[in-house]
């Protein structure tokens, strides 16, 4: 009978190495799936589940542990503290560095902006949201407490609204959620990165969050876009109306919003003013942007630009030169710059453990289901609290019928012990009621006092009976919530702070009065010179002047204002536009692009692509016979000049690059020499651009790949020779007769595509 293969053991391998200095070590192999599973997998699902994505609550595990920590200070209602009191505090539940933990408490602040409805008052230097590049001071120096709002989130924390789990080290509890008394998800913005999913959440005005769960709560089919106008922003701001946008937001939870700054132009001084900025942008890169399109001279109208922000608010202040419309420069600047920037919505929420992208309809509904146990849960505590004191007052009316009897009871018993056994038979008591009773103090046991105790239990049957009632009708607890939110909108409800824009009162933003558009030659060099000349430059004189050794690699005809991506060796891709390039002549070098365009340090280019519409393609052939076909539009950005890494495979060196509009027939030769046609329409195109690409010609050991041309540039006369109807292929050797003067490679030319 044959023996039965024993089971493979699952988990690492010991396997013995004996290279290790002479000496017999243990290696562990384990195969990468096991390691995603056993290893990466729990990690991923901590930060999922623990970290990064709110609840329905509206917070993070980090937000609520900070809250809760300054709640467990009496830092509601009481005086400020030091920040530094509070991070160490907090340090008890959340175990991470005073950095995160104070990091968190920044975002918080009043002073930082951040938040429609701040939950910390702060006192101190708390940075700005709008500001890439103010810090915050350090936190011995600032000092913090609750703000009266957070009076809605820890309402029913002590009454068993919510569950309650041990911190990281069991000493302490704390909250699983906050019981909100109004949809805290909806008001406070926030966003987090966890692994393969993220969350971004806007906020919405807090007023209008209540009006629409009241809404939703007396009709789940109501049309929220009616009440729940459009996100809210703490920066100001305006926010450009899209009904159809916003309905897929509210719908899907996924989608952009437009926002754009508030200006104004002070006529006696020809100055514009920006007092609010979108929620998504920063003074500094705004600041940037406009410097870069004044320096390229795409804007015209202005003198200067500055930061005049200070204690009053934020406030950017550009002079005009004499003449200019500051409503046309506006919307222009609003086409081109981040003063008008877009808000992406990620409504991804965790519910019971589970991450859900959830429309504002969905949310409501999820929140109202939550609310509705939490209110359910603290009338049932608050319930059984004057169960057992009904109970108590039960215990004392029997009492009331023999005073008298009660106290012989204690004075004739010998033994303390024997005292609660005694009450508990003369009086047909429990222990509890007994222990009640035996507790009374002397001076009250008179007829006034146990009466005064007695009437009360009327009125706690009448208000148990009410809590039970409760507890049955869901209308009641509805009712409840309404009220709840009606006094939250009431105390707490401001004005918005983003105005609504619609498109019929969007100016017309004009032409962009760059540089003029003409047309141009332009001409890069082997060794990386670049030149854009105008035709009428060219017909003065058309000598073009390289260096010794030097000569042209490809030319141009295009107009001044075309995009341009020049291709280095390095794998990189260069982008930016002709109107940043100086009109040149033909007797001078041009600019040396690796210093005019910033390159690492011994990056050269190697090929120059006008995208125009991003249609078409470009080849990638490598020096081990592979090739990659990757359209243009993976390269497409949206800025005028940007440095892409990435560009092509660095796994084989780069012998050529072609541009391809249509499919067309190509030569490839090889080292050895064989040369292979072939039709480009055998490589499929990718959209990334780092793709290996496939094999293309198969090569011997010791031989590679050399240059690639189109047929028609070849000295090929007899081309069935080396035509193949698919790749892979070794191709032919090459014979004298078609070879031609001289074999053409990347470094050597490139061919105007």
């Amino acid at each position: 009978m044959a023996k039965k293969k024993p089971p493979e053991q699952k988990g690492p391998k010991k396997v013995e190495n004996p290279n290790v200095m002479g000496l017999r070590a243990q290696v562990l192999e384990q195969p990468i799936t096991e390691t995603l599973e056993l290893n990466y997998m729990p990690y991923a699902m901590s930060v999922i589940v623990s970290r990064a994505i709110p609840e329905i609550d509206g917070f993070k595990p980090s937000h609520r542990k900070l809250l809760y920590t300054m709640y467990q200070m009496k830092l509601l209602g009481g005086s400020r503290t030091k920040s530094a009191n509070v991070v160490g505090a907090t340090m008890k539940l959340n175990p991470h560095g005073d950095s995160a933990i104070y990091d968190t408490m920044v975002r918080l602040s009043r002073g930082y902006g951040a938040l429609l409805h701040p939950l910390v008052d702060s006192k101190g230097n708390f940075g700005k949201v709008y500001s890439r590049d103010m810090a915050w001071a350090a936190s011995r120096y600032t000092e913090v407490r609750l703000d009266p709002i957070c009076q809605e989130l820890f309402r029913d924390i002590d009454q068993d609204a919510v569950d309650f789990v041990p911190n990281y080290d069991g000493k302490l509890t704390e909250p699983t959620l906050l019981p909100t008394t109004f949809p805290n998800v909806l008001v406070s913005a926030n966003q987090g990165i966890a692994v393969s999913m993220a969350s971004n959440l806007c906020g919405f005005n807090l007023g209008e969050v209540c009006d629409a769960a009241i809404a939703y709560l007396g009709d789940p089919s109501v049309d929220l876009l009616g009440i729940l106008k459009a996100p809210d922003f703490s920066t100001g701001g305006e926010l450009l109306y899209d009904g159809a946008a916003l309905a897929e937001i509210y719908r899907t939870g996924r989608g952009p919003v437009r926002l754009r700054a508030k200006w104004r132009h002070i006529k006696a001084d020809n100055v514009i003013e920006i007092y609010e900025i979108p929620y998504s942008t920063t003074v500094e890169a705004i600041l940037d942007k406009v410097a870069e399109l004044v320096k390229a001279g795409r804007i015209k109208e202005i003198s200067d630009m500055r930061d005049e922000t200070d204690l009053n608010g934020l406030k950017l202040a550009i002079d005009l030169k004499r003449g200019a419309d500051p409503s046309m420069l506006m919307a222009r600047l609003f086409q081109s710059t981040p003063l008008q920037d877009t808000f992406s919505c990620n409504f991804n929420i965790l519910i019971a453990g589970v991450p859900r992208v959830m429309g504002v309809g969905e949310i409501l509904e999820e929140w109202t289901a939550w609310r509705m146990d939490g209110v359910r849960r603290r009338t049932w505590h608050i319930c059984k609290k004057k169960e057992e004191k009904l109970h108590l007052l039960k215990g004392l009316k029997r009492i009331l019928l023999d005073i008298d009897k009660a106290i012989r009871i204690i004075r004739e018993t010998e033994e303390e012990s024997e005292v609660i056994p005694n009450l508990m038979i003369g009086f047909g008591i429990d222990q509890v009621q007994a222990e009640y009773v035996a507790e009374i103090k002397l001076r009250n046991i008179n007829k006034e006092y146990i009466l005064k105790r007695v009437k009360e239990t009327e009125a706690l049957q009448d208000e148990i009976d009410d809590l039970e009632d409760i507890l049955q009708d869901p209308r009641r607890v509805k009712k409840i919530i309404l009220e709840e939110l009606r006094d939250a909108a009431k105390k707490y409800g401001e004005p918005r702070r983003t105005a609504i824009v619609y498109a019929h009162e969007l100016p017309d933003p004009g032409e962009d009065e760059g540089p003029e558009e003409t047309a141009v030659h332009v001409f890069l060099s082997k060794e990386g010179y670049f030149k854009k000349i105008t035709p009428q430059s060219l017909r003065m004189s058309n000598t073009q002047k390289y260096k010794e050794g030097d000569g042209l690699r490809q030319s141009f005809e295009t107009t001044s204002r075309a995009e341009v991506m020049f291709f280095t060796d390095k794998c990189q891709v260069y982008k930016t536009r002709l109107s940043e390039f100086e009109d040149s002549k033909a007797s001078v070098l041009g600019d040396y692009l690796p210093a005019k365009l910033g390159m690492d340090p011994g990056e050269s280019v190697v090929f120059m692509v006008l995208p125009g519409d991003y249609s078409g393609g470009l080849l990638f052939f490598f020096e081990n016979g592979k090739a990659a076909r990757v359209e243009i539009k993976a390269y497409q950005t949206s800025s005028n000049r940007r440095k892409l890494t990435g560009a092509y495979s660095d796994k084989s060196p780069l012998k050529a690059i072609l541009r391809v509009d249509g499919d067309m027939e190509l030569a490839a030769y090889s080292t050895e020499p064989r040369c292979l046609i072939f039709h480009t329409a055998l490589l499929a195109p990718k959209t990334t651009r780092s793709t290996q690409g496939v094999a293309v010609m198969t090569l011997k050991p010791k031989y590679q790949l050399d240059s690639v041309l189109p047929v028609e540039e070849t000295a090929i006369s007899n081309k069935s020779r080396y035509r193949v109807r698919a790749v892979p292929a070794a191709g032919a050797l090459l014979r004298q007769e078609d070879t031609g003067e001289v074999q053409l490679g990347l470094l050597d030319k490139e061919p105007n595509t």
